[in-house]
């Protein structure tokens, strides 16, 4: 702003009949143009539009011709970009359509020497348009808009803008709900603009987020906009920055932080106000409305002025023209409604919110839903508000079907939760018979674990992922040596955890669909495949902790007592379990510790199991945990001591691992560096398997053991692992030339028959909503690996290699991997706190 003021105080120094000069005027009205553009900006639309009506008549006074052409087409392409910008995408289109018009006239007739600057800026104004079609669901027309700039783009070679292309491919993509294509085109984007215009990124990182935010990713989401509001918020764009916070407060009440949302969609809604942006102002008051009504519906006081806000905040947005949000304003005074029991209000709301369009978002689609099958219950009609969960559920199956990175299956389970837990209310609520059992056990296996219910195609394809997995793995491998010497690590660390956000933004789009899904399981399903086996899936309701237990083609529901209590007791069991694996501890702390852990035990044996052992008696169990419970090394508990137990994500998944064997075969047993306990423990592992392939210290590199795992029929894994908690599939082992990733695990075309992973705590550890179970075990499972052997908690290196030598021994001898795994750690369950996933079959 400063150097357009400079430029054109410059022009005022030049004589008066200068004015009369045409360059002098074309170059006074390009300032006034530009430096309204900034001002719009910087400032508010109101001050920028203002700028650009009060230079429109200038234009007459040029002589007709191409400067005259040119700057018409300049003045239409930025008063449109500032509409667009502003939210008012339907008065942008004419002024779009002017500038284009203007634009093609200009490069039909221009000269060898002008065309390619001509060209360029044709490309920018239909890339302009094609977005706001974008936003206004015009898709076919935006489909033609952005394609036809690519193609001149890549005509004339513009780099620029062929990167703002490719991101404003992922926004169509987006919009057409299809976020593996997506997340693509914004990688594209993004590797262009590292190298072209960092300063676009940050627009990147918003609309990133906001397709994350559609597959139930908001912690990621969050941290995209986390990386960059402290620049925006240095830059002062206030247009970019009130939308990050927008989304940031999105990200947070898809999170459960209801004050950081609030707090950041007051602060979005109020710079977007100042901006004048009313649109976008209204549609930040919409999230803190949102807010506001989870507070209500959690506390169970709504109050009638609630309602009739959200009812004003509809009709102003019908107003805006924003139609989507207006819907989803109306949907929540229905929702309010029904909790108040007005519930013939509800009905009329809902009467007057338009079904759904095909590019509505996910997260609307199943509040939607929801509040249906709310109103049905009201309303007495729980067939209907069955119905209604049923659809919506498979709404989401289709949306999830269209997934590619595993973290994306996973993470759609978020905006199924709730109407999971409604129906799981709906059927608990009907009472315990039969018919309720099976009703129950059917919503759990329709909510729980998708991402295990797909069988996958095909291998890791994406050669950027590859090439970037072996970058992050040398520059792990330099950081942990450089920790290990004493030197500084700074840069290193910060390196590291850029390639490793790269990596994982490339993973959400690493295959077209993660895999072929499968049927959900029935009950008879699982009754034919379990014989005298006992399955006993848990869930939670509210506070009310229950298994719904499977055996001899019956199902029945037992009630456990307080979910929380439950999931205490796993904690500080776990903690107890964590605190006692070192090898060398003092004799007395080791004793106190134990006392503790078995009493945990004890009190959860009586909690969980005790009630079902008229049930089990002495048989197998297959058993689908629910939340902490994931984190029980279940042969702990007294009832279970030396039990054959799998524990699977759900029984749809048990099904998959249970299925006929393959043909791999072989044995690999590796053990990787830094275990001076299980120096031996391989030759003595080798001596129950006399064809048994080895891999140890620097024999064992990644290379070597990924060709190794691919077709084996049982792979033993001693090395140190660990987890990572903000990105399960960055799970990892540490092998002799750096870390074995879970993402690699997932790539193998055949995945191994059985991985036992001796010397870590790399079970199921990051449990999403909808009991999606991540981590390196998971990854392992979900790509196909039928029994995988891991410790739920820490586990000294002393007792792994005890364990793993008598579970060996009993495979040797033909015992079914469960009943091995139950024989090896009944023996010592406190320090041996392995378990058994997936099948446990032979």
């Amino acid at each position: 702003m400063r150097l357009f003021r400079r430029g054109l105080a410059l022009l005022e120094t030049i004589s008066a009949e200068a004015e009369t000069d045409a360059r002098w005027l074309a170059l006074h009205i390009e300032l006034w143009i530009r430096l309204a553009y900034s001002e719009a900006e910087f400032g508010t639309v109101a001050d920028g539009l203002a700028r650009l009506d009060a230079v429109r008549p200038r234009l007459a006074e040029l002589p007709e011709g191409p400067v005259q052409t040119e700057l018409r087409g300049f003045m239409d392409h930025i008063h449109g970009t500032l509409l667009g910008r502003a939210g008012w995408d339907e008065a942008s289109l004419p002024l779009m359509e002017s500038a284009i018009t203007h634009r093609r006239r200009l490069v039909a007739e221009a000269g060898d020497g002008d065309r390619e600057r001509l060209t360029e800026a044709l490309v920018a104004s239909v890339s302009n348009r094609g977005l706001s079609f974008v936003i206004l669901g015009r898709l076919a027309e935006a489909r033609r808009d952005l394609d036809y700039a690519s193609e001149l783009a890549a005509e004339y070679d513009f780099p620029q803008k062929t990167a703002y292309l490719q991101h404003m491919l992922g926004d169509l993509e987006k919009r057409l709900g299809r976020l593996p294509q997506a997340l693509y085109h914004y990688g594209e984007a993004e590797r262009a603009y590292l190298e072209l215009g960092p300063d676009m990124l940050y627009r990147l990182r918003i609309d990133q987020a906001q397709a994350l935010l559609g597959a139930g990713l908001a912690v990621e989401a969050g941290r995209h906009l986390d990386e960059v509001l402290p620049q925006m918020r240095r830059q002062r764009v206030s247009q970019d920055l009130g939308e990050a916070e927008l989304f940031r407060a999105a990200a947070a009440l898809l999170e459960g932080d209801l004050q950081t949302a609030q707090q950041l969609a007051g602060s979005a809604q109020r710079r977007m106000r100042r901006r004048g942006t009313e649109g976008w102002a209204t549609v930040a008051e919409l999230l803190g409305l949102r807010v506001r009504t989870m507070r209500a519906l959690s506390s169970g006081r709504v109050p009638a002025a609630l309602v009739s806000t959200a009812g004003q905040l509809a009709a102003r947005l019908s107003d805006l023209r924003l139609g989507e949000d207006a819907a989803l304003a109306r949907t929540l005074a229905a929702q309010l409604e029904v909790r108040r029991g007005r519930v013939d209000h509800a009905s009329e709301l809902l009467r007057r919110v338009p079904r759904p369009k095909p590019h509505t978002p996910l997260e609307h689609r199943m509040l939607l839903r929801l509040c249906k099958a709310e109103l049905a219950a009201a309303q007495g009609n729980r067939r209907r508000a069955f119905a209604q969960a049923r659809a919506g559920l498979a709404e989401l199956g289709q949306a999830r079907d269209r997934m590619g990175g595993l973290e994306l299956v996973s993470g759609t389970a978020l905006h199924g939760q709730e109407l999971g837990d409604l129906a799981m209310r709906l059927v608990l609520d009907g009472g315990e018979s039969a018919t309720e059992a099976r009703q129950l056990f059917n919503w759990l296996e329709r909510t729980r674990a998708q991402m295990y219910r797909y069988e996958q195609v095909s291998g890791l394809e994406n050669t950027q992922l590859v090439e970037s997995i072996a970058e992050i793995r040398h520059v792990g491998h330099a950081l942990r040596e450089a920790k290990l010497d004493g030197r500084p690590v700074a840069g290193l660390q910060a390196r590291y955890n850029e390639l490793r956000h790269a990596a994982t933004r490339l993973g959400w789009h690493a295959a077209t669909r993660w895999g072929r899904p499968r049927p959900v399981a029935t009950v008879e399903d699982v009754a034919a495949r379990l014989g005298d086996r006992v399955l006993i899936s848990f869930a939670a309701s509210g506070d009310k902790l229950l298994a719904v237990v499977v055996h001899d083609g019956r199902v029945r529901i037992v009630r456990l007592g307080s979910a929380r209590e439950a999931a205490e007791r796993t904690r500080r069991l776990h903690a107890d379990l964590n605190a006692m694996a070192p090898d060398h501890l003092a004799e007395p702390l080791l004793q106190a510790i134990s006392a503790s852990a078995r009493k945990e035990a004890d009190l959860l044996d009586a909690q969980l199991m005790r009630p079902l052992l008229g049930i089990l008696g002495d048989r197998e169990a297959v058993l689908v945990p629910t939340g902490a419970l994931y984190a029980v090394p279940w042969n702990v508990l007294g009832s279970l001591r030396y039990r054959p137990i799998v524990v699977a994500p759900s029984a749809t998944a048990w099904l998959a691992a249970a299925k006929p064997e393959s043909d791999a075969e072989g044995t690999v047993l590796v053990r990787g560096p830094n275990l001076l306990a299980a120096t031996g423990e391989i030759d003595k592992l080798a001596a129950h398997h006399r064809h048994a392939t080895q891999y140890a210290a620097e024999r064992a590199d990644v290379r070597t053991v990924l060709d190794a795992l691919d077709g084996v029929d049982l792979a033993h894994i001693a090395a140190h692992g660990s987890h990572e908690p903000d990105n399960a599939l960055f799970s990892k082992l540490e092998l002799a030339d750096g870390a074995l990733f879970a993402h690699e695990v997932a790539a193998l075309r055949r995945p191994p028959r059985q991985v036992v992973l001796a010397a870590c705590e790399l079970a199921l550890n990051l449990i999403r909503p909808g009991d999606e179970a991540l981590g390196f075990a998971g990854a392992l499972l979900a790509s196909g690996t039928r029994t995988v052997v891991a410790a739920a908690s820490r586990v000294g290196d002393h007792p792994a290699a005890a364990a793993m030598d008598d579970y060996h021994r009993a495979l040797a001898a033909n015992v079914p991997p469960a009943t091995a795994l139950a024989d090896a750690v009944g023996v010592d369950p406190l320090r041996r706190p392995f378990i058994c996933l997936g099948s446990g079959g032979s």
